[in-house]
């Protein structure tokens, strides 16, 4: 019976061990990775849809000296031109377009030209408006510049550009025969 007792005692250390290793390996618990996080889609951008204008007559556009561009004048839009392109500010954007109707197409402040960016929004409806008051008052005898884009607008600038060309011409040719006055005369 000894042999058992011992028997007993040595399985019982035995398994000791084994039961503390079982009870290690299943008491041992590692999270590896990154836990899981929902994605949130980003909400869409909003982009201004190309405004509509509507204008009975094409716009008359002054040029504020101060200012160095022309802007439109008698019509409830903030519209300007400057180097055969029209821009227009409404509801806190710009845009562009090749003609006073459009199409319109949104623009960053950033790439407005340098001109028009470099004024602060409200300066250049304070300045429009001030050559504006010296316009209606004096319409007739108005010493600024002005036009209005319409058909005859385009036929008066090309007669007017025709005219500049004719006088450089002339004008050069006049300095080419003053060159050879000043040297023909007799002592």
């Amino acid at each position: 019976m000894k042999r058992i007792g011992i028997a007993v005692v040595v399985a019982a250390l035995v398994a000791v061990p084994l039961v503390q290793a079982v009870q290690a390996e299943v008491s041992v618990n590692v999270n590896v990775g990154v836990p899981m996080v929902p994605v949130i889609p980003a909400p869409p951008i909003a982009v201004a849809a190309p405004p509509q204008i509507v204008l009975s007559a094409p716009p008359e556009f002054i040029l504020p000296p101060s200012l160095g561009f022309y802007v439109a004048v008698g019509i409830p839009y903030d519209m300007f031109y400057i180097g055969n392109t029209y821009y227009l500010y409404r509801d806190n954007y710009w845009y562009r377009g090749p003609n006073y109707g459009g199409p319109w197409r949104v623009i960053d402040r950033g790439h407005l030209p340098p001109g028009l960016r470099k004024h602060k929004y409200e300066r250049i409806r304070y300045l429009r408006d001030e050559e504006y008051r010296s316009y209606r008052e004096d319409h007739d005898h108005y010493r600024g510049e002005h036009f209005r884009p319409d058909k005859e607008w385009k036929e008066h600038r090309k007669e007017e550009r025709e005219r500049w060309k004719e006088e450089r011409k002339w004008e050069k040719e006049e300095r080419g025969h003053g060159r050879g006055r000043g040297h023909d005369h007799d002592d």
